[in-house]
């Protein structure tokens, strides 16, 4: 008897196609749908007008070790692909921010050593922040009650410029849900295996040169393929249902020995309903309680001739005064090819998208025209905003989040809002799709000892 299993995951985004990988090095026969016609879900390209652009901007960090072991099995080179840069909170000079970079020394020197040289903290402020990180390794970085982040924050006398400059733009990035909502121990999560951890690098930040479905999801599709997979985009799945022998039927036609469930957590609420289980209700409801965060991206291309003096800035947001863009990326610095082209981030988003794209682009032009001092960046070529209105769970505190296992025999989830320590991330995506392919071989070994007849041979 083969002991292999024909796996459908519905989902090529990153944790689909994550799973799909681990399944088919385990020597599983799998087949990907996807309903888009490009790979990727909500960390994927998109081309405007031959330029080849992301959804969304993204910085990945050092202690993405599933996400980067999965790279190279892919057979990409991170060093070739990846910008690596060191832990850094730079603001354009004279924008009224900071400038924190650290050392590519052992930690925890290297965060020590940046602390002491950072320019635009007070004395205050650089105390506040070393009682934070003290108190925090003191606690090993857990939070047994959860709360806010603002309250955290508060609770261990954090100043409020270094909130404004440092902890609100990194929960922010991390969490893509503002403080005073945002669940401090999914953040102190986060800063654990970051700022905390005792590898240096961990808490490197790494800015993608490729485009993000080059980056992974293209990678991934040729691995299922290489190893005697199928990638089917603009393949939808509208229903699963149970069959008697303990297969899965996708639709009316295709059969499967085993289903990995790795699409949005709105649709996947849908698919497991049309199982008809009641077993599920649960589930569903939990996937149905999320509320959702929105991220923008606003693109402008100029003369391929401007450069930044760095390959990022922090920036300081004030809505009040239409200065809605958080960081700035040259692209050009990541690729030659978009030399002239910036793109702008704008996390937990709804009331910057509110204000139209051409407002906003406008609005960020003129932002960065002011606060990086070049009248010039006021008049892009062009513009493009991008904005994923779902892109993000609101990780708010104690937040309810399902289980990889659905309690289905052969069905499995994955997705970046299953159970975790982190939030709505690349690796929380990647990490799920590892642990639902892990369920899926565990399932397999099991049924193949108490009821053969359960798995059978893969047609």
């Amino acid at each position: 008897m083969s002991t292999s299993l024909s796996v459908a995951v519905i989902g090529g985004g990153w944790a689909g196609c994550a799973a799909a990988m681990e399944l088919a090095r385990a020597g599983h026969l799998v087949t990907v749908h996807e309903a888009a016609r490009t790979l990727g879900g909500r960390a994927r390209k998109v081309e405007r007008d031959g330029t080849v652009l992301d959804n969304g901007q993204h910085i990945l960090l050092g202690a993405y070790q599933e996400t980067l072991r999965l790279l190279k099995l892919a057979g990409q080179d991170p060093q070739a692909l990846i910008l690596e840069l060191p832990l850094q909170m730079r603001y354009p000079d004279g924008s009224g921010g900071m400038d924190f970079v650290a050392p590519r020394w052992p930690a925890p020197l290297h965060l020590a050593w940046a602390l002491l040289r950072a320019k635009g903290l007070a004395r205050a402020d650089k105390v506040a922040l070393m009682r934070f990180s003290s108190a925090m390794r003191w606690m090993g970085w857990q939070l047994y009650n959860d709360c806010t982040v603002s309250e955290l924050l508060e609770r261990f006398d954090q100043t409020d410029r270094l909130i404004a400059l440092m902890w609100r733009p990194l929960c922010l990035a991390a969490l893509n849900t503002p403080p005073e909502r945002a669940s401090a121990r999914v953040f102190v999560n986060v800063l654990r295996d970051s700022l905390g951890a005792r590898r240096r690098s961990a808490s490197d930040m790494l800015i993608p040169k490729a485009n993000l479905s080059a980056l992974f999801p293209e990678a991934a599709a040729r691995y299922v393929t290489n190893h005697g997979g199928l990638v089917k985009p603009g393949a939808k799945v509208e229903s699963l249902h149970a069959l008697p022998d303990g297969r899965w039927q996708l639709g009316s036609a295709e059969q499967y020995d085993r289903v990995v469930l790795a699409t949005s957590s709105s649709q996947a609420a849908i698919l497991l309903s049309s199982t008809g289980a009641p077993s599920v209700n649960e589930i569903v409801a939990q996937l149905q309680a999320f509320t959702y965060e929105a991220i923008s991206t606003c693109y402008l291309r100029y003369d391929a001739a401007l450069r930044l003096e760095l390959p990022f800035y922090a920036l300081v947001d004030a809505p009040a005064r239409a200065h809605w863009g958080q960081f700035v990326f040259d692209r050009g610095q990541l690729d030659a090819r978009q030399a002239g082209l910036l793109a702008v981030v704008i996390s937990a988003s709804a009331d910057a998208a509110a204000q139209g794209h051409a407002a906003l682009a406008h609005a960020v032009a003129a932002q960065l025209a002011q606060v990086l001092g070049m009248p010039q960046l006021a008049q892009p070529v062009w513009t493009q905003v991008i904005t994923e209105k779902r892109a993000t769970f609101a990780c708010t505190p104690d937040l309810l989040r399902p289980a990889n296992a659905t309690g289905l025999a052969g069905l499995v989830l994955a997705g970046d809002y299953t159970a975790g320590d982190y939030p709505a991330t690349i690796e929380a995506a990647v990490r799920s799709g590892v642990q639902a392919a892990s369920l899926v071989s565990q399932i397999k070994a099991h049924a193949s000892k108490a009821s053969p007849h359960i798995v059978p041979m893969c047609r």
